[in-house]
């Protein structure tokens, strides 16, 4: 009970003696609270502050409880709501609670009544913080990113497949792992893979292992990552960029709950918990048939989506700090700190790199300073420097294709059938290449 009372609350109610009441008696009761005298309010409030759970009434002038209730879950999934109203009914209270208000109670408000439902909700969400071990090295005071962890440490106590959405950088994978550390599986092995990496023929045998002789080279029987993560985690990152053959065998792996090794006829239980993620838009790519619709729907129970780094700038003084210590201890223990105009510098930065590349620019910076505190020069250099970055394996791939592919309607003036045989490919096949990487060759004709 304790460290529900630790939670805090948003109040939101066009009356003020009532906010100013109800708001001090939930203070006296422990919990820490935020008011807000309309709905408009209240969302703005919600993006600047990290909320646990929300109070609002019914009846208000501009947006009422359920356009609020409305326009909450569509920015924080899953944040309880409790409505208060004077003019309850029971049908006004089962037609909120179908639309997921997490109770719906009557003025004036009964208050043991109220603090049930407080902590009902509250013991619901596991709204409080507590260990934070489970996410280590994910830094953040963003209301998004809190928002989004709480999601994810409450997906992480059931077996769902997971689907991770978000920018290339953004920390997809310390996200699968923090929900693996929070689940019941935390004891076994947590396995990831880039599914956009490797070959087809050889992320098959990594997946699924292989039996000797399968195929030239399979000198040794071998287990794959299936296997490998048996009662665990395993991480199908850019699973949006699997092949389409390969599709197919991992949904039958999923849907049986069985794995064949190749060149094997023996079926192999397995017991593994499966989280992807991507930064393409599935839904277009089974639109131009790159992905299976049946396979999404089996990795997209529950869906998470890191924001990009530009859409919480407030971590990113948070960030550097940590990142900066972390290389310093590292590589050059006396530098301490960014002068101001640095850290002016780092927040006012696009960061379309996100993550991964302020850890870059934050390495640039300390391996180059001679100073314990970075200035703003130094950051300058560093971000400039960022565009001669080396890129994922993936990242060159695409980069690779997107450069061929209009090389090649250059030299045929747009006509396909010419572009997909000079590269070996028939036209469906080139077709799909070219909306997965938006080009038209009618852009290319004369």
């Amino acid at each position: 009970m304790t460290q529900r009372k630790a939670a805090r609350l948003l109040l939101v109610d066009d009356d003020p003696g009532l906010l100013k009441l109800l708001g001090m008696r939930l203070i006296s009761e422990g919990y820490t609270v935020a008011t807000a005298q309309n709905g408009p309010e209240g969302l703005k409030l919600l993006l600047r502050e990290k909320i646990d759970l929300v109070i609002s009434d019914l009846c208000m002038d501009d947006m009422d409880g359920m356009q609020f209730f409305s326009e909450v879950q569509k920015a924080h999934p899953g944040l309880p709501v409790i409505i208060l109203t004077a003019h309850g009914s029971i049908p006004d209270a089962v037609a909120a609670t179908q639309q997921g208000v997490f109770s719906f109670l009557t003025k004036p408000v009964d208050r043991d009544a109220l603090y049930k439902s407080i902590d009902d909700a509250l013991a619901h969400t596991a709204a409080s913080g507590g260990d934070e071990k489970w996410r280590e090295g994910i830094v953040t005071r963003s209301p998004i990113m809190l928002r989004l962890l709480e999601q994810a440490r409450m997906v992480a106590q059931s077996d769902v497949s997971v689907l991770i959405n978000g920018q290339s950088g953004t920390g997809k994978e310390m996200l699968a792992q923090a929900i693996h550390n929070a689940s019941p599986r935390a004891g076994k092995a947590f396995i990831a893979i880039n599914c956009g990496a490797l070959p087809e023929q050889l992320l098959e045998s990594e997946l699924f292992g292989h039996a000797r002789g399968a195929f030239t080279g399979a000198v040794s029987n071998r287990e794959g990552l299936f296997l490998a993560a048996q009662g665990g985690t395993l991480f199908l990152d850019e699973i949006g960029d699997m092949p389409v053959p390969l599709q197919v065998k991992l949904l039958r792996v999923l849907q049986e709950r069985k794995v064949r090794p190749l060149g094997s006829n023996r079926d192999i239980d397995i017991d593994v918990r499966i989280i992807s993620a991507t930064h393409r838009d599935l839904p277009k790519a089974m639109q131009r048939g790159e992905f299976r619709e049946d396979l999404f729907y089996r990795l997209n129970v529950v869906s998470l989506k890191i924001p990009a780094l530009q859409a919480r700038a407030e971590d990113i003084p948070l960030l550097a700090t940590h990142l900066l210590r972390q290389s310093a201890d590292r590589h050059k223990p006396f530098v301490r700190s960014f002068s101001t105009d640095a850290m002016k510098c780092l927040i006012a930065a696009s960061w379309p790199g996100n993550v991964r590349q302020l850890v870059n620019v934050i390495e640039q910076c300390v391996a180059l300073s001679s100073t314990p505190v970075i200035g703003e020069a130094l950051v300058h250099q560093a971000l400039e420097g960022e565009n001669t970055v080396l890129p994922t394996f993936a990242e060159a791939r695409n980069q690779f294709e997107l450069n061929y592919l209009r090389k090649l309607l250059q030299i045929t003036k747009g006509n396909v059938t010419q572009a997909a045989r000079m590269a070996g490919r028939n036209r469906t096949e080139f077709y799909k290449l070219l909306g997965r990487h938006a080009l038209e060759a009618n852009d290319f004709k004369e």
